[in-house]
């Protein structure tokens, strides 16, 4: 299996069909994105590390938790080197264990939107301000477990709302997954190279 502390390209497609724990609440993931730190325009690490941004320098298995939009958090797997900014947004999932709570964090949300965005999976899954620069390869309270096989059937294609390199093809999911979001260019993309 890849390591965390491989190239974020290489890591993201592993992190698909993973689990990710926290509490009662299960989530298997079904898509993330690529961000590549100071190599990458779209990354908030890539003018390099600020108190905001230190953990996505790792080390690597530690969680980059932001506010996103002013209106919810939003989690990335940091992977790559020790010291060289990389995360995995994790983007959307299938809530598998804990359903109950789930739903009583989403309010009306059907269970197919449990988890089905990036804020959405945060709230379903309680994660915060609190889980920045937590470790998810431990005993810990949050905890993602990797499949050692690779999915089957992987989609790869633009990112989500990012203004700059729009056309990066580092958003993957599962193929064919009713869990995956619904992707959305950013407008300002168009106007931008």
């Amino acid at each position: 299996m890849i390591g965390l502390d491989s190239p974020v390209e290489l890591v993201a497609p592993t992190l698909l069909g993973a689990l990710l724990r926290h509490g009662e609440v299960t989530v298997r993931v079904t898509e993330v994105e690529a961000y590549g730190g100071t190599s990458d325009p779209a990354s908030h690490a890539y003018r390099g590390p600020t108190a905001r941004t230190q953990p996505m320098f790792g080390p690597p298995g530690r969680l980059y938790v932001y506010f996103s939009y002013g209106m919810h958090w939003a989690a990335n797997v940091v992977c790559g080197p020790d010291g060289t900014a990389a995360g995995c947004l994790l983007r959307a999932g299938e809530v598998v264990e804990g359903i109950g709570l789930a739903r009583s964090r989403r309010g009306r949300a059907t269970d197919r939107d449990l988890a089905r965005g990036p804020g959405r999976l945060c709230q379903a899954l309680a994660l915060g301000a609190e889980h920045q620069g937590a470790s998810v390869l431990g005993d810990g309270p949050v905890t993602l477990e990797r499949h050692p096989q690779p999915a089957a059937a992987i989609s790869t294609g633009p990112r989500v709302g990012v203004s700059v390199e729009a056309e990066r093809p580092w958003r993957f999911w599962l193929t064919g997954d009713r869990f995956v979001s619904a992707y959305k260019r950013s407008p300002r993309a168009a106007t931008r190279s």
